[in-house]
């Protein structure tokens, strides 16, 4: 297990450092005037140099790429070029809208996703496999944006129509403020993400059952009296969520780095509204820092999920 998560922990910095320089290379090569965008198209030349000694962007590429990976290493992304705030504190002021959404809809999609996914593969070609998978289609092929807006519509504005207050349109309520009000006010946003990623987990966990429960071991089991029950959810179950977790480590991974479009229809003021803003602004310092955050949850769920490997599968090995 040491030498796996050494390896691995050793791999992530290389995918970090990749990721860093392509970022870099992306914003700081390619062809652009910040300190003009900072000052205005009516600044003098005096104050556009000026801007440029400041940001350290009047030194030598290498130079600025060397002071990049050294601060970065040390936690310190920079400053805003927007508002002059260090990147880490917009970051840490907007993860938890994106936390809660994320961790909150996950459990959703992952309840929701793999149970119905079981029912459908345990009674392949009935009625019930054939309204779930045809739900599933419909849901995954509808655009989150589409499927927020139509919550909005029936749940918000039709029921506050008639008096109704159940669910907020938008807004967001910490958690160490009011837990109720925080589950009040991310439980449409919640539905919007969970049902149509959900869709993705009935599809592979209904795929992945009807493979594993042909296998011999599954009939041998059978065959030895062992409960039905116990045959699907201990040994076909089991076997069968690799895929699943392969899904989930991708998929939580990504929605950490910024929910975009469901924050911004139900008024989140998550990461994904943090990275609007910045690339409006062309506020380079927090659109990196977003991009390694991101980068960086997604190692962190794929070291994860091959620890679940280990656990889920006895063939499987850390090593």
């Amino acid at each position: 297990m040491l030498r796996f998560l050494v390896r691995r922990t050793a791999f992530g910095v290389v995918v970090m450092w990749l990721v860093a320089s392509i970022v870099f290379a992306m914003y700081f090569i390619a062809p652009h005037n910040v300190a003009r965008t900072l000052a205005g198209r009516q600044a003098s030349a005096a104050t556009v140099a000026a801007i440029n000694h400041t940001l350290g962007l009047d030194r030598p590429i290498i130079v600025q790429y060397g002071s990049f990976l050294w601060r970065a290493l040390h936690g310190n992304l920079g400053y805003s070029y927007a508002n002059a705030e260090p990147v880490t504190t917009l970051i840490g002021q907007d993860l938890p809208v994106t936390a809660s959404l994320v961790v909150g809809g996950a459990l959703i999609w992952l309840v929701l996703g793999v149970s119905t996914g079981v029912l459908a593969a345990t009674r392949p070609r009935s009625v019930t496999d054939r309204a779930t998978t045809g739900l599933a289609l419909l849901f995954y092929s509808m655009p989150t944006f589409l499927l927020g807006e139509i919550l909005l519509f029936v749940l918000f504005f039709r029921l506050h129509l008639i008096g109704v207050d159940w669910f907020p349109g938008a807004g967001y309520v910490p958690f160490t403020q009011d837990p109720l009000q925080w589950a009040r006010y991310l439980i449409l946003p919640w539905l919007t993400i969970a049902l149509v990623t959900a869709a993705t987990y009935i599809r592979l966990t209904r795929g992945s059952m009807l493979d594993v429960m042909g296998e011999d071991y599954i009939r041998t089991a059978r065959s030895k009296g062992i409960g039905e029950g116990r045959v699907i959810y201990r040994h076909g179950l089991r076997a069968a969520l690799t895929p699943v977790v392969t899904q989930f480590g991708i998929d939580v991974g990504t929605l950490l780095g910024g929910a975009i479009v469901t924050e911004n229809v139900f008024g989140l003021p998550g990461l994904g509204e943090l990275a609007i803003n910045s690339l409006t602004k062309q506020d380079l310092p927090t659109i990196i820092g977003l991009v390694l955050l991101a980068s960086a949850f997604v190692v962190i769920a794929n070291i994860i999920v091959d620890i679940v490997y280990s656990l889920l599968d006895a063939r499987v090995r850390l090593s």
